[in-house]
């Protein structure tokens, strides 16, 4: 039952995108992006900001789709960047199936629109990924010299969580869907921000302390408070402050 369906446990995707950067209280002028993924699309907001001090390229975690996470974009346009999201295939306006390899293709598209099609240079893009979003940006992290890396709130690998949660299954035989993050951090060469709540439940703290453990330096790491989906809220001043003073350095 575990490997019949643990797409729909690690992939439980929303299509309904159900607001866009222009709604409610942020109204921002955006971009509406399709980028081409073999046969399917994956679909994108580049929101820009006046005297952009950079791009965040985000890389959501593994429930819901872009439309859900506007107030997240807002701490970031708030730090002055302008900002890419994009929904992986399955998710949103993105077609096709949601897999391990369709969301590194996903984020690598992202990364040549970036690139290539709008001209920036790597060294103003920063890489941010949430929850499985971590082990998304980490794997282009550890190929790409962007201007840093921030992983929020994510996993060692999805099967040591697995292992975790399921200790009597033999998941390493069972798992499809691997994104072991553990065994890709060491070759990132930019720096490196990791974010993480000891009181999330989702994804224990002992999995970002170990990601930091095995990253190379420079490095820095940003306790905050609360569980998994809230703690940038509840801790919001604590993230804000830290993701300034991160980027500010660089």
């Amino acid at each position: 039952m575990l490997y019949a369906f643990q797409e729909a446990m690690l992939f439980p995707a929303s299509r309904d995108v159900w607001r866009v950067p222009s709604d409610g209280p942020y109204q921002w002028q955006y971009d509406e992006v399709q980028l081409r993924v073999g046969a399917e699309n994956t679909h994108g907001w580049f929101i820009p900001r006046e005297n952009a001090a950079g791009v965040i390229l985000f890389s959501h975690g593994n429930g819901g789709n872009i439309a859900d996470r506007l107030e997240h974009y807002a701490m970031f346009r708030d730090l002055g960047y302008a900002l890419f999201a994009y929904d992986y295939g399955g998710y949103g306006k993105s077609t096709g199936k949601p897999s391990e390899q369709r969301c590194y293709e996903d984020i690598r598209a992202a990364w040549k629109y970036l690139t290539i099609t709008r001209g920036l240079s790597p060294d103003s893009i920063v890489l941010y990924g949430e929850s499985l979003g971590g082990g998304v940006a980490c794997d282009l992290a550890a190929e790409v010299k962007p201007r840093a890396t921030i992983l929020q709130s994510t996993f060692l690998s999805v099967t040591r969580r697995a292992q975790e949660i399921f200790p009597f299954l033999p998941v390493r035989w069972l798992l499809k869907h691997r994104f072991d993050s553990d065994s890709k951090i060491g070759r990132l060469n930019a720096p490196l921000l990791l974010i993480h709540s000891p009181e999330d439940t989702i994804v224990p703290f002992h999995h970002g302390r170990g990601l930091f453990d095995l990253a190379p330096e420079p490095k820095t790491f940003l306790e905050l408070h609360g569980d998994h989906n809230e703690c940038i809220y509840e801790s919001e001043d604590e993230f804000r402050d830290g993701v300034r003073a991160f980027l500010d350095a660089l």
